[in-house]
């Protein structure tokens, strides 16, 4: 089949004209709050970085979930999951900072508050210290981006030879890379943001951002989706049904980051031991208790609630406008992860805090809409695309006799 007509749609190049303007002028000011309040600035940094790389690593895991299970849902998202793990070269230049910053960020690198306690001494020459901290976040991105460069590179070449073999090698990677990515994600998460409390550990931490992770890139991806669906080429490749399997994956990933966030709660509540319900003591006290509750109702609640609806998953408007809502719980969730460490009191919002996620995100979304115009939005040779389009010609089928049962 030729890829003649399968290019993104010129609105793509605007998108990515004001990503980049979003992105320069927040991260300019973001350098300018540098300069008036350091330690601030490399928290908020932790952030917009974590939350951004939540997205391209979520979108790899659900890249090699869709090698492995097939079906259009993936077929038609794949350009998008592609894409976005293009960006994970981005993500590693975007460390530097926080390599940076170290010091205005973890406590375990305080050296003598650390020798004070037995225990905090051994994690401090074992696992807590700048060299292995930074070696481990190497290691991490070297292997993401190993997965990324294979998956996209079979990919193009079974575009470029339609020989399935690609197919077979890209699932083949795609189960182990699954467990790699769970392994990374959990020591990753550890690392980032558990470590902010070097006396505080939990057991369901990295599985929680497993699942918000996969959840931040599938309601990307949603949103995403929608807005291409509208221009050629993927009008004539999306049907409702598919948006109805992906508003479904969502639910899933709804559901199990609560059951994983609900899980480690349940946990520490019944140990009831001060070196673990501190952590949530600092996370419920003063106007952080109002940001709890808002992510468990806005997070969780609403969006349970209206996705039990197939009308509405099969609503690509309506679905849309939840992934973004979902999107900013996301950062909000992340935010009262991270920020309550440096500011045990009352609720604290700097403006940093919203710069931070602004301005990587413009430069995130540039390349992204940069990478996504490399690429056929279709993949025209993979064995699964006369299925995908059988599935629509059968849903347009299926909405005219609708049509006409209604009795116009």
């Amino acid at each position: 089949m030729s890829q003649t007509g399968y290019t993104a749609p010129p609105e793509i190049r605007r998108v990515q004209q004001i990503a980049l303007v979003v992105g320069a002028a927040f991260t300019l000011l973001l350098l300018i709050g540098a300069f008036i309040n350091r330690p601030q600035f490399f928290r908020s940094y932790l952030i917009g970085f974590v939350f951004w790389t939540g997205l391209a690593l979520g979108s790899l895991a659900l890249l090699m979930l869709q090698h492995l299970t097939g079906g259009g849902w993936g077929l038609v998202i794949r350009r998008v999951l592609e894409a976005a793990t293009r960006t994970i070269p981005l993500l590693l230049i975007l460390f530097v900072p926080l390599a940076l910053g170290l010091s205005h960020i973890y406590p375990w690198m305080d050296h003598e508050k650390m020798a004070h306690t037995p225990a905090l001494a051994t994690k401090a020459a074992e696992f807590l210290n700048r060299n292995f901290f930074l070696a481990r976040t190497l290691v991490y991105f070297v292997i993401w981006l190993a997965l990324t460069f294979f998956l996209n590179k079979w990919s193009r070449e079974q575009d470029r030879t339609a020989e399935r073999r690609f197919s077979r090698s890209m699932k083949m990677l795609s189960g182990p890379g699954l467990a790699f990515f769970v392994l990374t994600t959990t020591f990753a998460s550890i690392d980032w943001v558990m470590s902010l409390d070097p006396e505080w550990a939990s057991t369901m931490f990295g599985l929680l951002f497993v699942a918000s992770w996969a959840l931040s890139a599938m309601a990307f991806v949603i949103a995403s989706l929608s807005l291409l669906a509208n221009h050629a080429p993927l009008n004539g490749v999306v049907a409702p049904s598919h948006f109805h399997d992906l508003g479904k994956l969502l639910l899933a990933l709804v559901m199990l980051w609560a059951y994983f966030a609900f899980s480690q709660f349940l946990i520490i509540w019944s140990g009831n031991l001060p070196e673990e319900t501190t952590w949530y003591l600092h996370r419920t006290r003063g106007g952080w208790g109002g940001v709890a509750l808002a992510v468990i109702v806005l997070h969780f609640a609403l969006p349970f609630l209206l996705l039990l609806s197939r009308d509405f998953k099969r609503n690509a408007h309506k679905l849309a406008l939840l992934a973004a809502f979902l999107l900013l719980m996301r950062l909000v969730d992340l935010f009262w992860l991270i920020e309550p460490e440096f500011h045990h009191g009352d609720f604290y919002l700097s403006w940093m805090d919203v710069a931070a996620p602004l301005g990587i995100g413009g430069l995130w979304l540039a390349t992204f809409c940069w990478q996504l115009q490399q690429r056929p939005l279709v993949p025209f040779n993979d064995p699964q695309l006369e299925s995908v389009l059988e599935t629509v010609r059968e849903s347009h089928i299926e909405a005219h006799e609708s049509y006409q049962t209604s009795g116009h």
